[in-house]
């Protein structure tokens, strides 16, 4: 028999694989197109430094939401011990 939680279980190797192909994807072609882009240096340099800090805020963002439910989910696990604590308590 397996033992399954749903708060341990992850993302599948399947659904991780996936993300960091579209991520390497998207970037590479990113970059490509900025690099055949028929306009000066300062241009690609503004755009090149664009896709960096958009990437790098969405990333921030993404694991600050991520922390924020895991906080949330943590939270609501205690208020739940502690209330399966009190009513044990006032039923035995």
């Amino acid at each position: 028999m397996t033992y399954t939680n749903p708060d341990v279980l992850g993302d599948s190797p399947a659904w991780t694989t996936f993300i960091w192909i579209s991520f390497v994807v998207s970037m590479t072609l990113m970059i490509v197109g900025v690099y055949y882009l028929p306009v000066n240096w300062w241009i690609k340099g503004y755009l090149y430094m664009g896709t960096l800090f958009l990437t790098a805020s969405t990333l921030t963002l993404s694991k600050a939401l991520r922390d924020r439910h895991e906080h949330e989910r943590l939270v609501n696990r205690l208020k739940n011990a502690r209330t399966e604590q009190v009513l044990s308590k006032y039923e035995g």
